[in-house]
């Protein structure tokens, strides 16, 4: 069975259910007084380039990160 999905199309859905979880945590951690930030990176080969951190709201203090992929904040908010 050939995929009528071209490689393009496909590396763009990927991009949008990765959009999608990082708003879904945004939310879940926005429900516990937290937020979600994302590096400001702008350079590829930085290493923290599109890693986040968790921040509590209220102190703005770091609770989780920095350098922490999407599934390392679902951990931090859901343990």
């Amino acid at each position: 069975m050939v995929s009528s999905m071209s490689e393009d199309e496909s590396i763009e859905q990927t991009q949008q259910d990765e959009k999608v979880r990082e708003n879904r945590l945004r939310r879940a951690a926005e429900r516990q007084g937290l937020l979600l930030k994302k590096s400001r990176r702008r350079d590829p080969r930085a290493i923290d380039y599109g890693t986040y951190m968790v921040v509590d709201a209220a102190t703005n203090s770091l609770t989780a990160g920095p350098g922490l992929t999407l599934d390392d904040v679902e951990w931090n908010i859901t343990k």
